[in-house]
């Protein structure tokens, strides 16, 4: 099993920045990717960026492009997700996931996740 705990989400003012943690316990396949989430209040789940645990591939999500940047340290078993330069927009509960299993590519079907950490940007 693998279990998952984001950290580092608060709140900051517009153009202000955050780095998010997720600290993974299990076992972590570097053949797989972990992603990161977020939900907005009355909006949907969307995908942020997704990075492969055994290569240089991300995929970020246009609105986040130039501003966030994830990065991982496979011996910690953790992904970090530095956010700058944020916007209002921005804000939503923040979600680490880990082992795409399928589904629409990138942000499709993720097994395990986090419980999430709140980030409020204000205008």
């Amino acid at each position: 099993q693998v279990q998952l705990a984001e950290s580092g989400g608060g709140s900051v003012q517009a153009g202000g920045s955050l780095r998010l943690s997720c600290v993974a316990s299990g076992d972590i396949a570097s053949n797989n990717y972990m992603a990161w989430f977020r939900q907005a209040p009355g909006s949907e789940r969307e995908g942020v960026v997704v990075i492969h645990l055994g290569g240089d591939t991300t995929f970020y999500t246009d609105s986040v492009k130039g501003r966030f940047s994830i990065s991982r340290d496979n011996a910690k078993k953790t992904v970090y997700l530095q956010m700058n330069s944020l916007k209002p927009e921005d804000t939503a509960v923040y979600y680490c996931a880990y082992e795409y299993s399928g589904g629409s590519w990138p942000f499709g079907n993720f097994r395990y996740w986090g419980q999430g950490t709140q980030v409020t940007v204000s205008s």
